[in-house]
Order: structure tokens, then C-alpha cells, then sequence
């Protein structure tokens, strides 16, 4: 994530606070570590079949307690990880493992997957750029698939999910007949065409980066290209593991993933090969901007350094003569020619003329 020095002092020191927390509690305590980011959390829940699609929205830990499901796939959706009396509740309802409730309100963790035998638990990152600053801000997304539920969990709304539900409910395509597994195969891909999205930015910016740095490097343009390597950092720090966690789907057993949706994943595992590529291509231009912003500044150096060297070369023979005539001796012959002071000029500016356009002619005054 890209940010500037006060914030990013701020986010460390933020982070070692919230790790500190977590010293000597028993594993799978139930402690959020991060960024509260919504007042409250909210629980929205979406059932499914074939034919019939029901959503609710639940503000309070007794609203969710008193629902029963009756359609055969559920996807309920978490934003907001602070109060830890929601995440310990939806463990209860679903039997999770308090580790993965402790990986789920810890936000800073890479991406990775685990397999609990009767669910797989998943976890990815969003990346936003922000608009007022054009720099990037990421957001942990947690993801667990049973064989008939799909539970995500994340910091605050983003709405990166909206095309998933706007699917389940005009029922477009095959989200509702293939199942859970389907269902969370659409939101990876949902979080995978994102990535494409922040390196087209990365790639607009690094390349007119690039240009003005070719044209007229600043002293600003050195901060710039360390920005971009931050950010081109922390998104390799996603794609990388999320690769691997892609990969491991396409390879693993049928429990969760049936065989008419592999074709998808594989898919999904093509398009992180692909931002990968993108994103290597982009470090390696902006890792040769430093050789560049060196290498245009040590020629407007040279420029600088050669244009006084011609001007000091054109004036140092008028400097001889004057010494010349500036000597204290009795006799000088030219001091006492009449016109010594204007020969003494016309021998400065001939010399000068004559340097000046040996000088134009090597091209040494452009």
C-alpha cells in the first residue's frame, strides 16, 4: 500500500501496536488486528436455488440467531471485523476453527489457503486507488466455501462484489445452477479482474513517468519512481501467493470444486499468469528509471558544465591580453601607439569571433 511518510509512520506504528496485543493470549483469541473501518459490522445473506433467491440484511448478533435457512445455498457476507462477538457467533453456526476466525480479524495476512476438511479457507487482498492522490490502499478479503455456503468477510463495503449479486438476482448464466463452488469461483474472479484494473493505472502513470522524466527529469521524479516501486511491491507481495493459492484449486480433490467448474479456475490461474506478467514488466521499466533519471541529470550537468567552459575558453584570451597591457613596466611599446587601445580590443573580440564559431561549428553552443 502507497502512502506517504506521516501515514505510513502512522500505519507501522499501528501495526505494532495491534501485534503487540497479541502477546501471550492462547491461540485462536478472538482480537482484531488492523483498521476499524466501519462503525458497525454488517451482515447481509443471500439464499439461493434454482429458481428462487431470497437476501437479508442483519445489523445485530439477535437477528442472525434467529434465522433458520431453507434454500440450498447461502452466502452470507461480513463487513466490518472489530467486535469479536459476530465472528464468534458465525464460528459457532458454521463450526469453524478459532484459528481461522483468528486469520480472519488479523487483516495483515498474506495471501493463502488452508484446508479445514469440511471447508477450504481462503485469503486474498483488494487493492482501491484512491482518487485524490492516485495512491493504492489495500483491503484483506477472507473466503470460506462448505458444500453448500460461501462465507466472505471483509474490512468495509467496496462493492466489488455487486456484479456477483446483480448476477444471482436477474439469475444470469450458470451461477445458480452450479452451486457454492461456482458461486465462490465468481467472486476470485471478481478479485483477480481487479488486479488488472490497478496495473493498467500503475502502467499509465509509469509511463508518463517515464516521458517527463526523458524530457525534463525533476527532482520530484526520484520520489515518484520510489512510489511506484512500493506499489508495484506490495502488489507482487498478492499475486505471487495468490497465484499458488489458484493453483492449488485446479489440483485438489472434488470435495469442493466439481469438474464442470475447473474449466473456470483454470481460467481464473491464466488471468493471475497474466497480471503477473504485466506486473514484471512494469517493474522492470520502473527499476531502468532510476538509470534514466541518473543518466538525464548527469548530462544536464555536462551540458552546464561544457556551456561555461566555452564561455570561460572565449573570454580567458581577452583576459591574457589585458594582463598583458596591465603590466607595470617603464617601456611598452603598444601604450604609446595612438591607437593601442583599439587595437588591443579588435585583437580581443577577433579572438573571441574566432573561438565562438569554432565552437558553433563542433556544436559545442547548442
Amino acid at each position: 500500500m502507497s502512502i506517504s511518510k506521516p501515514n505510513r509512520s502512522r500505519t507501522r506504528a499501528a501495526k505494532r501496536l495491534s501485534q503487540a496485543a497479541k502477546v501471550g493470549l492462547a491461540p485462536g483469541a478472538l482480537i482484531h488486528l488492523g483498521e476499524r473501518k466501519t462503525e458497525q459490522p454488517t451482515i447481509t445473506l443471500i439464499e439461493y436455488g434454482d429458481t428462487e433467491l431470497v437476501e437479508y440484511c442483519f445489523t445485530s448478533i439477535e437477528e442472525a440467531k434467529a434465522h433458520t435457512a431453507r434454500l440450498p445455498v447461502l452466502w452470507l457476507n461480513v463487513h466490518g471485523l472489530h467486535e469479536p462477538e459476530v465472528m464468534a457467533e458465525i464460528g459457532r453456526r458454521f463450526k469453524l476453527h478459532p484459528l481461522v476466525l483468528e486469520d480472519i480479524l488479523n487483516t495483515n495476512q498474506r495471501p493463502k489457503i488452508d484446508d479445514y476438511g469440511d471447508y477450504l479457507f481462503m485469503v486474498a487482498r483488494f487493492f482501491e486507488i484512491d482518487s485524490e492522490n492516485q495512491q493504492i490502499n489495500s483491503d484483506q478479503v477472507s473466503l470460506i466455501l462448505g458444500n453448500n455456503f460461501v462465507l466472505t468477510f471483509q474490512e468495509r463495503p467496496s462493492g466489488r462484489f455487486d456484479p456477483v449479486r446483480e448476477r444471482l438476482r436477474q439469475d444470469r448464466g450458470q451461477i445458480r445452477k452450479l452451486g457454492a463452488d461456482y458461486l465462490a469461483y465468481s467472486l476470485l474472479d471478481a478479485i483477480v479482474d481487479r488486479y488488472f484494473t490497478i496495473l493498467e493505472s500503475i502502467g499509465e502513470r509509469t509511463e508518463e513517468l517515464e516521458d517527463m522524466m526523458l524530457e525534463h527529469p525533476k527532482p520530484g521524479s526520484l520520489q515518484a519512481v520510489h512510489q511506484l516501486k512500493r506499489e508495484t511491491l506490495t502488489l507482487r507481495r498478492s499475486i505471487w501467493p495468490l497465484r499458488e493459492v489458484i493453483n492449488s484449486l485446479t489440483r485438489a480433490d472434488d470435495r469442493f470444486f466439481r469438474p464442470e467448474t475447473r474449466p473456470y479456475l483454470r481460467d481464473i490461474y491464466d488471468h493471475t499468469v497474466h497480471a503477473i506478467e504485466s506486473l514484471e514488466a512494469n517493474r522492470d521499466v520502473i527499476g531502468g528509471m532510476l538509470d534514466i533519471y541518473l543518466s538525464a541529470v548527469s548530462n544536464r550537468v555536462n551540458q552546464e558544465v561544457r556551456a561555461l567552459t566555452v564561455v570561460a575558453i572565449i573570454f580567458m584570451p581577452a583576459t591574457l591580453i589585458s594582463g598583458i597591457f596591465g603590466m607595470n613596466f617603464k617601456v611598452m611599446p603598444p601604450l604609446d601607439w595612438p591607437n593601442g587601445f583599439l587595437i588591443a580590443l579588435g585583437l580581443m573580440a577577433a579572438v573571441a569571433s574566432t573561438l565562438s564559431f569554432i565552437f558553433w561549428r563542433r556544436r559545442w553552443l547548442e
